[in-house]
């Protein structure tokens, strides 16, 4: 099944040659073409447990005939659609956190929101390489990272007890009530402020850094940073989103086929879930983000056109 799906997305690379003669190709070639590959990055997202924008921007960015600031709009639709459907179910079973989400996503709503103006201002060629860049970055932290089912947090910090950051939740998996708190919250929220900036500057959702953020910096427990970094999206990606519709940069032949075919691939990829390697998924996960995050590197310094 993962051969299919590197057949499924060398696809793409085939399509970078017809975008240097794209007025030679029928217009329906594009949404088709669009709708295959994102529905093979619907089932690697949800396998890979990364958000689809983040492979989304910089694969459809770097090998399809769009505008960027068209994608960038594109891909902040993608992970707020996926965000608002999981949204209600996780607050729901308890796993995601109001108290934890909501100062979070005050700050990073006021900042997507500068970052979607920043990337709409800047030069085209500018934000292509450091999009690049911080592809290539994620990459590398995605490579490197650890996970903490249970952090040890020996008593929250004076800002997080006075914004109510902490609750129980019930783990199904051992059957026990979790009591869980928070610490490092002034840190938190600067590093929330960053990863809303960069979430509206370059459309790439924010679930790739909530996660790290909440469960290695703030020490809240993996399933209540997955549930709230869910949460956090649909907050964070709603206000960045508004500005790139207020712009005009939302084209419905580049969001209506790539959200059928994320949503539909997404499904698919929850039901494999099960019975998929995860390391082996990691490892194409980030090949991924390595050969997209080059190429759109190169492309902003006009390596590759």
């Amino acid at each position: 099944m993962l051969a299919r799906l590197a057949v499924l997305l060398a696809l793409a690379l085939p399509l970078d040659a017809l975008a240097a003669d794209g007025a030679a190709v029928a217009w329906w070639v594009w949404p088709l073409a669009l709708f295959v590959v994102t529905f093979a990055l619907g089932i690697v997202a949800v396998l890979g447990g990364v958000g689809g924008g983040v492979l989304f921007v910089p694969i459809v960015g770097g090998f399809f005939p769009f505008h960027l600031d068209f994608v960038r709009g594109a891909g902040l639709l993608l992970a707020l659609s996926s965000a608002l459907s999981a949204g209600p179910g996780l607050l729901r079973a308890g796993l995601a956190s109001l108290r934890l989400a909501m100062p979070l996503a005050l700050v990073g709503s006021i900042t997507s929101v500068l970052g979607a103006l920043a990337g709409l201002a800047l030069p085209t060629r500018v934000v292509q390489t450091a999009l690049g860049a911080v592809i290539l970055a994620i990459a590398v932290l995605m490579w490197r990272a650890r996970r903490s089912e249970r952090p040890e947090v020996a008593r929250p910090d004076p800002l997080g007890a006075a914004l109510g950051m902490h609750g129980v939740f019930h783990d199904a998996a051992s059957r026990e009530d979790i009591d869980w708190r928070v610490h490092r919250t002034p840190l938190g929220l600067v590093l929330f402020a960053g990863i809303g900036f960069l979430a509206g500057m370059f459309g790439l959702g924010a679930g790739w850094a909530n996660v790290p953020v909440l469960n290695l910096v703030m020490g809240a427990p993996l399933k209540v940073s997955v549930s709230t970094s869910g949460f956090l999206l649909s907050v964070v990606d709603t206000s960045a989103a508004w500005v790139y519709i207020n712009r005009g940069a939302i084209l419905p032949m580049l969001v209506v086929p790539s959200l059928l075919g994320v949503m539909l691939g997404a499904r698919i990829g929850a039901r494999l879930l099960h019975v998929t390697r995860a390391a082996t998924v990691r490892k194409i996960v980030i090949g991924l983000l390595l050969v997209a995050g080059g190429r759109a590197f190169a492309k902003g310094l006009g390596i590759w056109a």
